[in-house]
């Protein structure tokens, strides 16, 4: 079994980690790239049920072996880069076959239902249910990127389920990608996401969809398209899998702020139909505040 003695800022490794990468998407690998920067000697397998995923990032350096789910038994360390649908599958099957050390964490979107399915699991302090709020809306392996977490906040959820020693190594790693690690209850994590993150996703897809369809000719829509669209229909390149996922899984706080937020463009498209533009600028006015809220907490890179 591998040791680690702290050494100031990192990690001295002794002999060898085996990390399972179950998904060898953007996000499973740019932590992959990371832990092979700050651990040095670790041998990476990955698993994939895209054929042709597994083997690019096998091509790339992204992995080092291409494995499957059989051999888990094997492995150190375990990281869960799959949509929430998959996770609710796959996670059971883990904890089943991981040795005694070992800890496997997720890095989805949502995480009641992910902790709710495990909560009486004999090995679920084995488990640590995370959420590293980083990425864009590329996807594959070849979106991965070190670095990727520097600066970006880490949710660590129920982590009182989460073996001492595990926690504590997990913790060390985060911090030492430059993460800032906060603390929640899944129930608030995914009430939270759905209002600041999942109807982003949303309003995106559908502004291009609704683009789409007015405009047919795709010349007009590259032509006519201003920076402000680009911006806003980014998301909306994202992977529809994941995010499709995403919205079944939190469902029920998709629906509570899709529906805050239809009503607001119910009551816009009034005020436009009703020629109220004083009151239409003066909401405008207030939503523009928003600005300084995000320069004021967003990390500068």
């Amino acid at each position: 079994m591998y040791r680690y003695k702290k050494n100031e800022s990192s990690f001295k490794k002794i002999e060898i980690m085996k990390l399972f990468l179950i998904g060898t998407g953007l996000i499973g690998g740019s932590m992959s790239k990371d832990l092979r920067n700050l651990l040095g000697n670790i041998q990476i397998h990955g698993i994939d049920k895209n054929e042709l995923s597994v083997k690019r990032a096998k091509n790339i350096g992204v992995i080092d072996i291409i494995d499957n789910i059989e051999n888990l038994n094997i492995a150190d360390r375990v990281i869960l880069s799959v949509p929430v649908s998959e996770s609710l599958k796959i996670l059971p099957f883990i904890l089943d076959n991981l040795n005694k050390d070992a800890l496997v964490w997720d890095v989805g979107s949502t995480k009641f239902s992910l902790c709710k399915s495990v909560e009486k699991h004999s090995n679920r302090d084995q488990f640590l249910a995370t959420h590293p709020i980083a990425g864009n809306e590329l996807s594959g392996p070849e979106a991965s990127a070190e670095n990727l977490f520097n600066g970006k906040i880490q949710i660590l959820c129920e982590k009182n389920k989460t073996r001492p020693d595990l926690l504590q190594w997990a913790e060390s790693i985060f911090n030492l990608m430059g993460m800032k690690i906060r603390y929640m209850d899944p129930e608030e994590h995914d009430k939270k996401m759905a209002i600041v993150s999942h109807l982003s996703h949303i309003s995106s897809f559908m502004l291009g969809k609704t683009v789409m369809e007015s405009e047919k000719n795709n010349q007009n829509i590259l032509d006519f398209a201003g920076s402000g669209f680009e911006s806003t229909v980014r998301l909306a390149k994202s992977s529809p899998e994941m995010w499709s996922s995403i919205f079944k899984d939190n469902r029920k706080n998709i629906l509570e702020i899709l529906n805050a937020y239809i009503e607001n463009l119910k009551q816009f498209q009034l005020k436009i139909e009703n020629e109220n533009y004083i009151d239409l600028k003066s909401q405008m006015i207030k939503t523009n505040k928003l600005k300084k809220i995000l320069d004021t907490i967003k990390p500068k890179n």
